[in-house]
């Protein structure tokens, strides 16, 4: 597999996987729309800036790279809270749009398709753990577009030769370790990009849920390092036809990505004063719209089927958060337009 089309190549997640697939030997070509992708994340590489809707841009885009041998699909809109207050946006952008994309993908006969699905959508066991055995309950409106994507997928691939991995992943945080990309939002709504801003800012940090049936009763996360999720998906791509084999009846596989360690909200705190080596101001507050208990995951099925193990931890991740915010803060003043001048 020498070239891959990337859709939301321009985001924290696609960015960082197209940077590992670069450095493994795979061409990524990007798509994004720049809502929230960043230019500076996508570097030397074919970029095309519009919307994974856009049948005419596809098409040219799989006129100008025929040799194109799959799709990961990254684009999406992810804020929890958000999608509580605008449910019909998440549903148009995360389901309407990807439905488009797939009928361009088919029309183009590019049949292997890695998308970016989420944990969020089990129904997790008291203690938090889930496999791919367990049942769904998405429990906000972006969780429900995940879940509601898969079952168009599956459906998909009984009808068309298409085949598909979705990957469940849980909660990135951390940054390249190369620093090419990281999170890019100057309002992170995660927990590590919550602490960071407390931090740096002098804030108070809050706890949101504190009476979650967990061991010290704040809500239990998979912290994966981003650059471990980026490898899942370069060891997806590798082993595609391993795990789907072209012309089985079996067109579709879902593939837990995590650490296999649950990490309270709490416990992460703890790790990241101890990775910076000072407290916090840290305050409780209840749950907010959308939220749930979160889950953890073993990686059995991904290890067997994909030979990926996550291999970074959280301190490495608030390592490499703390530097990329670093060093994306000066980037953002160096390239801010002076006052009174507009771009």
């Amino acid at each position: 597999m020498k070239k891959v089309l990337i859709t939301g190549g321009a985001g924290y997640i696609g960015s960082t996987t197209a940077s590992a697939l670069a450095d493994h030997g795979i061409t990524p070509v990007i798509l994004d729309d720049l809502s929230t992708g960043r230019r500076e994340f996508f570097h030397d590489r074919s970029f095309y800036q519009g919307d994974v809707a856009d049948h005419a841009l596809i098409d040219r885009i799989f006129t100008e790279h025929p040799d194109i041998a799959a799709t990961v699909h990254c684009a999406a809109k992810i804020v929890v809270p958000e999608s509580v207050v605008e449910p019909l946006r998440y549903y148009r952008e995360n389901v309407a749009k990807t439905v488009a994309l797939l009928e361009a993908l088919e029309r183009n006969r590019c049949s292997r398709i890695v998308f970016s699905s989420s944990g969020s959508i089990y129904a997790p066991h008291p203690d938090g753990h889930v496999d791919e055995s367990c049942s769904l309950a998405p429990g906000s409106p972006y969780a429900r577009t995940k879940a509601m994507m898969e079952q168009v997928l599956q459906d998909w691939t009984v009808a068309a030769p298409s085949r598909v991995i979705a990957l469940r992943y849980f909660n990135p945080v951390g940054a390249d370790p190369r620093m090419r990309s990281g999170l890019q939002s100057p309002d992170p709504t995660h927990a590590l990009g919550k602490l960071i801003e407390a931090y740096t800012t002098g804030q108070p940090f809050t706890v949101t849920g504190v009476d979650w049936p967990t061991r010290d009763g704040s809500a239990i996360r998979d912290y994966i390092h981003v650059w471990d999720l980026a490898l899942a998906h370069l060891a997806a791509l590798n082993r595609f036809d391993q795990v789907l084999p072209p012309g089985a009846a079996d067109r579709y596989q879902v593939i837990n990505v995590g650490t296999g360690e649950g990490t309270t909200v709490r416990e992460l705190v703890t790790a990241f004063e101890k990775t910076v080596g000072s407290t916090l101001d840290v305050r409780e507050a209840g749950p907010r719209a959308g939220d749930v208990i979160g889950c953890y995951t073993s990686s059995t099925r991904a290890r067997n089927l994909l030979g990926w193990t996550s291999a970074k931890t959280v301190s490495d991740a608030v390592r490499d958060a703390l530097a990329w915010r670093t060093q994306w803060a000066t980037h953002l003043e160096q390239t801010a337009p002076a006052p009174g001048v507009t771009s």
